[in-house]
């Protein structure tokens, strides 16, 4: 191959992997001001905690709710890979039938697992009718799809590395692109908080995964026009 074939080839690769880092640390800001707005926005809302008209909260997420309706006997939807410190365990959901009809999955909380991974059973939830109060968010971020979303545990609920809309259907048709976060004030459920960014990256791990991005290009480039320019003996 001629050297200047060569030297071409070798800058479409080098320019091909600056322009993937960049992309990479463009995504990284982009997801940074993406959660910042999200904490924005969250922390009005809870500072109001003015309830919202479930329409209305679905299309300005997050938002105060207050439902009213019943927990169905349906088994437990559990959320795996869940971490509180040192602590892996599991984010519990139940289904909340509204009174006008939509079912609601609500997450009543954190149980931690024991040594072995098995996942304890769930006590059934209060069969009266009631008002809940929380946080209507979108289902956390599935993150990459590796392996099966779901498996069937023995009580017959679903224990999900991922909740992805197919999950929520299954484990209990329900609204998809909703859950509801219970208000930790309510005698209800395990431990909880309304952190909306638990078990996932701050803004500011993503501005400096952005700045590792657009340092790897930058060094890229420099190394390949050294290359380029470096006098030869």
């Amino acid at each position: 191959m001629k050297p200047a074939l060569r030297r071409a080839l070798l800058w479409v690769v080098a320019l091909g992997l600056c322009l993937a880092f960049v992309r990479a640390g463009l995504w990284q800001s982009g997801r940074a001001a993406e959660k910042e707005a999200l904490l924005g926005d969250s922390a009005r809302v809870l500072a109001e905690r003015q309830p919202k008209p479930l329409a209305d909260a679905l299309a300005a997420m997050p938002a105060w709710v207050a439902v009213e309706g019943a927990f169905e006997a349906i088994p437990a939807l559990r959320l795996d890979n869940q971490r509180r410190g040192p602590q892996v365990g599991v984010q519990v959901y139940r289904a909340f039938r509204l009174d006008d009809g939509p079912r609601l999955w609500v997450d009543i909380g954190w149980r931690p697992l024991p040594a072995d991974r098995r996942v304890p059973d769930e006590a059934p939830m209060p069969a009266a009718p009631m008002r809940l109060e929380g946080l209507l968010v979108p289902p956390p971020s599935a993150g990459l799809a590796l392996g099966p979303a779901a498996s069937v545990l023995p009580d017959g609920g679903r224990l999900a590395l991922r909740l992805e809309p197919a999950v929520l259907r299954e484990a209990g048709e329900a609204l998809d692109g909703a859950v509801l976060r219970l208000d930790p004030a309510t005698a209800l459920g395990h431990e909880r908080d309304l952190d909306l960014l638990a078990n996932t990256l701050s803004p500011d791990k993503h501005r400096g995964y952005a700045l590792q991005w657009f340092g790897f290009a930058a060094g890229l480039l420099l190394l390949s026009l050294f290359l380029q320019f470096r006098r030869r003996p």
